[in-house]
């Protein structure tokens, strides 16, 4: 059992981590100053403590906040923290940019659920539609101790795993590689395409197909590719689609795009996620 300090207990990360860590035997200072999430905790018959309280008792702090407060907030925080306590982040980018106040004597482990898989084969009905993952679809983890001892990676791995339960496995990892994970592969590029998905087919209901056939049509149509390209099937694109898919290639992608991933690339993305582009 750990004491664990919640920073941003009410937020949609927050709530998630918070009926999670309800299950456990943890004891959790939940601090929160936002109406919305004071709200959100006091549905569960919760109340926010100030941050003070919860630094003097903490074992572990998890800043469930968004990537652009964690600069000014974790400036704000460690220096208040005591010898030995674990600082846990959701997200590489704030850590692998650099912006973080960090001490030698406050360990950081970084932490990000995988969410659900695509394919999922769970039995239960209602794990197939945990999406997000962390209520009913089992779900793996990625994790990295930015520094510390072996000590504190096992820490962070036990309240990681309570955090996004329930878990299969977790991988350990780098900060880098965990950004090359997300931003670059997962939101970068995967997300980005999928924003661009959408958008043809909201282009070809505005160009006249009816919507329902459209949607049946896109639907059937990102299912088949990625299983192809994924080997979920023993079937391969007909030739015709390979030359179009060359086609849309040449047009959509630009050649040098995998730079992305070279490290200058990734330090731009995660600077542009927490600071906004302001370098």
């Amino acid at each position: 059992m750990a004491q664990i300090a919640l920073f941003g207990a009410g937020g949609k990360m927050g709530c998630r981590i918070t009926d999670n860590l309800r299950k456990t035997d943890h004891r959790v200072y939940h601090v929160e100053t936002g109406e919305r999430g004071i709200a959100h905790l006091r549905q569960r018959g919760i109340e926010p403590v100030p941050a003070e309280e919860a630094l003097a008792h903490a074992e572990v702090a998890v800043l469930a906040i968004p990537d652009t407060l964690l600069e000014s907030v974790s400036a704000e925080l460690v220096p208040q923290m005591r010898a030995g306590t674990l600082m846990i982040v959701l997200d590489p980018a704030a850590a692998y940019a650099g912006v973080l106040t960090t001490r030698p004597d406050v360990p950081l482990f970084v932490t990000h659920p995988c969410h659900p898989p695509l394919w999922n084969d769970d039995p239960d009905p209602e794990a197939r539609r945990d999406l997000f993952g962390g209520v009913k679809a089992q779900q793996p983890i990625v994790c990295a101790l930015a520094h510390g001892t072996e000590e504190d990676y096992q820490r962070g791995e036990e309240v990681a795993r309570a955090m996004f339960a329930p878990v299969s496995r977790a991988h350990r990892i780098t900060v880098e590689q965990m950004a090359i994970l997300e931003p670059a592969m997962a939101e970068t590029v995967t997300a980005c395409c999928c924003t661009v998905i959408r958008e043809a087919l909201d282009e070809a209901i505005r160009r006249g197909v009816p919507a329902e056939a459209a949607w049946d049509f896109m639907m059937g149509h990102v299912n088949i590719p990625l299983a192809i390209v994924f080997g979920k099937v023993d079937a391969q694109f007909s030739d015709g689609a390979k030359r179009i898919i060359e086609y849309g290639r040449q047009r959509l992608v630009q050649p040098d795009w995998k730079r992305l991933f070279d490290p200058d690339s990734l330090m731009e993305q995660v600077l542009y996620i927490v600071r906004g582009g302001r370098g």
